[in-house]
């Protein structure tokens, strides 16, 4: 049993990094996308469908590549007095999100 699971977590850590990979690339689309907007604003007549794919494409680039970053152990936080904290703290912090 615990050989299968660990097959499991085997396949999808591989998966994510993949799907994280590829994801890391979206962000040229994104700029793609809004600097055919500003182009198209100043040489002829706006789309207006542009902003809005920025948007749709910036959210798959966070949720695609969030595993990832997690995986990594690379994600974004705020951490100006968190990383000063003792380990006791920082437990009763996150028992305390938890909680609520």
């Amino acid at each position: 049993m615990f050989r299968l699971m660990g097959h499991y977590v085997r396949a999808v850590d591989e998966m994510n990094r993949r799907i994280g990979r590829f994801a890391m690339y979206a962000i040229f689309v994104i700029a793609g996308i809004l600097l055919w907007s500003s182009v198209s604003k100043t040489v002829f007549q706006p789309f207006l469908w542009t902003l809005e794919i920025a948007q749709f494409a910036m959210v798959a680039y966070y949720v695609l590549g969030g595993a990832y970053s997690i995986q990594l152990g690379s994600n974004v936080r705020m951490d100006l007095f968190y990383a000063r904290w003792l380990d006791k703290k920082r437990h009763g912090l996150m028992l305390l999100r938890c909680l609520s």
